[in-house]
């Protein structure tokens, strides 16, 4: 019989994944693995989206999102992105992970490199094989706070590179670029004449630094962006998201959107308009709920003498676990799991640079979140 595409078989699986699917098939464990708000999404929000069904709002709906949303969005942008685009410059997708998938599969042909960070989100590597591009991991260090080597990054640059990807608020890290950072690596993409592509899912959440968007800093149009309605809202199900993109590429992403997905669905587009355009206090709400579980947690850290990086964005905490996992940490996090009961995600699922560390979601309830960091093991 046919194979399949020998590209798709060299794409890495997901290692949070694989502890996730273990940890379901154990009753009672404490699931700090999965970035799932532990939020749940307003009744207006639900209403709006019921409401489309009841309606028989389930036909087609425009490529590139529904109006009222997209110029929601347009206005969002401008009041809490300091950027200032057209209507045909936001693209609604299924997810950010879509938008991201849009941005790399509009930037990137057979062969090219993209420079991903290392440790970085899962699906940037994943699109990369799947669009037989070469990811590049530029390394986020301990000794640097997890922020990069712009020496390091640059001589990562070969004729061959056509993108770098940025991630802030991070996932896994919990860590933020500042401005100085952003400007460097924009200067950086312009000596080269690289795309940016900059993933700011996170952006609501930021711990005492101001989240500063990519394109708020760009000149000259190179800059791609990916937002979410997932973690915000808790939305994570309902698959919202958009692409920004420079302006001009209405005729591209028309035919791009069209073959992937034609177009998100009408009774998710108006949950979305209704979480962007209401009462923003369910955001501030769980945000204040975040800080107060990485105060905790970073506490309980502290007491017992466990290091981690200390937080400045999204819901996670990076754990540093080196002196117990013996230089494996994914065979740690399984033994942690079946031993212990609490499912943490290996730091090496998101890069090299990752082993050692764990990563772990505070989004959930305090209770489970501290008890988990409890049966942690301490250093000696």
């Amino acid at each position: 019989m046919p194979e399949i595409a020998p590209h798709v078989d060299r794409m890495p699986g997901s290692g949070v994944r694989h502890i996730l699917e273990r940890a379901l098939q154990r009753p009672d464990t404490i699931i700090l693995a999965v970035g799932e708000p532990g939020e749940v999404v307003g009744v207006t929000v639900r209403d709006a989206a019921a409401a489309a069904w009841h309606e028989g709002d389930i036909r087609y709906t425009p490529n590139g999102g529904i109006t009222p949303l997209r110029e929601a969005i347009v206005e969002k942008l401008a009041r809490e992105n300091d950027l200032a685009v057209d209507v045909e410059q936001v693209w609604v997708t299924v997810g950010a992970t879509q938008a991201l998938h849009m941005a790399m599969a509009m930037t990137l042909a057979k062969g090219d490199e993209v420079l991903v960070p290392d440790p970085g989100y899962t699906t940037f590597t994943m699109n990369a094989h799947l669009l037989q591009a070469t990811p590049v991991p530029y390394p986020l260090r301990a000794e640097r706070f997890f922020q990069p080597d712009l020496d390091e990054l640059e001589s990562l640059v070969t004729p061959r590179t056509r993108a770098i990807i940025v991630n802030t608020p991070s996932n896994p890290l919990g860590s933020t670029f500042d401005r100085t950072t952003l400007e460097a690596i924009l200067d950086l993409a312009r000596r080269h004449d690289l795309w940016v592509i900059s993933d700011e899912v996170y952006e609501r959440f930021t711990w005492s630094v101001p989240h500063v968007s990519l394109t708020s800093l760009d000149s000259d149009d190179r800059v791609l962006t990916v937002f979410s309605m997932s973690k915000t809202y808790a939305m994570t199900g309902a698959r919202v998201g958009w692409l920004v993109t420079p302006p001009g590429w209405r005729p591209a992403m028309l035919r791009v959107q069209e073959s992937i997905v034609s177009c998100v669905d009408a009774p998710s587009q108006r949950a979305a308009l209704a979480a962007l355009t209401g009462d923003q206090s369910d955001v501030e709400r769980a945000a204040a709920h975040y800080r107060d579980n990485l105060i905790e947690a970073t506490r309980l850290l502290d007491d017992r003498g466990i290091h981690y990086l200390p937080p400045t964005g999204a819901f996670y905490l990076w754990i540093d676990v080196a002196h117990a996992s013996g230089g494996d940490v994914v065979a740690w996090c399984e033994r942690f799991l079946d031993e212990q009961g609490v499912a943490v995600a290996p730091g090496s699922a998101f890069g090299a640079s990752g082993e050692g560390w764990v990563r772990v979601c505070v989004a959930s309830a305090r209770g489970p979140l501290l008890e988990g960091l409890r049966r942690l093991p301490a250093p000696a």
